[in-house]
């Protein structure tokens, strides 16, 4: 017993120091999908980290793939499925595809309040940000869509969706525009224009 003490104790204090200066050192850069650094994602300001930036044109794109992904058919709506890139089927899962976020997707609160996004007034929607409902403890009473374009008199505008019973459309909508509907505008800070 004596002699296993006399050399733990020693390999014990060389594992502390070594564990002390590999957590003190330089971090190493590693490369997720999409090629940025993780260090040079983490450090860029107002980025969530794993939100690769993405421009408009880009996020737009991409929603529209799942208006015709299922053999020519919009994506169905699933809130417990993934569908074949690995996003939730949902509404929240359907704008993270959008833009790119890290797979499955964070949900609709998550989009509102850990970083993801950033308030806007509805004044200043810009296609590709996003119009979100997250203040409810019924999950089938939240909701994000993402902005189009305004329709004529702004009284409703077109946007991109996942929606139950119907799956992935372009639809007019006026969330948020109505007093105390529980809508309100988002930026995604991983947009780069």
């Amino acid at each position: 017993m004596n002699r296993f003490h006399r050399w733990s104790v020693p390999a014990l204090a060389a594992t502390a120091l070594l564990g002390s200066l590999a957590l003190t050192g330089p971090a190493a850069a590693t490369t997720p999908p999409g090629g940025a650094t993780a260090t040079a994602v983490a450090q860029e300001p107002g980025l969530r980290a794993g939100a690769p930036k993405i421009t408009r044109a880009e996020e737009i794109r991409r929603a529209k793939l799942w208006l015709t992904d299922n053999g020519g058919n919009a994506v169905p709506y699933s809130q417990t499925k993934h569908w074949k890139d690995g996003y939730r089927q949902d509404c929240s899962g359907y704008a993270s595809m959008a833009l790119k976020l890290p797979k499955s997707g964070p949900n609709t609160v998550a989009l509102k309040n850990d970083g993801w996004t950033k308030p806007i007034k509805m004044s200043e929607l810009r296609q590709g940000d996003l119009i979100i409902k997250a203040n409810s403890d019924d999950p089938n009473h939240r909701h994000v869509v993402i902005f189009d374009k305004w329709e004529g008199d702004k009284r409703s505008y077109l946007a991109y969706e996942q929606a139950g019973h119907v799956g992935t459309r372009h639809a007019t909508h006026s969330y948020g525009l109505k007093s105390g509907d529980g809508y309100h505008a988002y930026r995604p800070v991983n947009l780069s224009d």
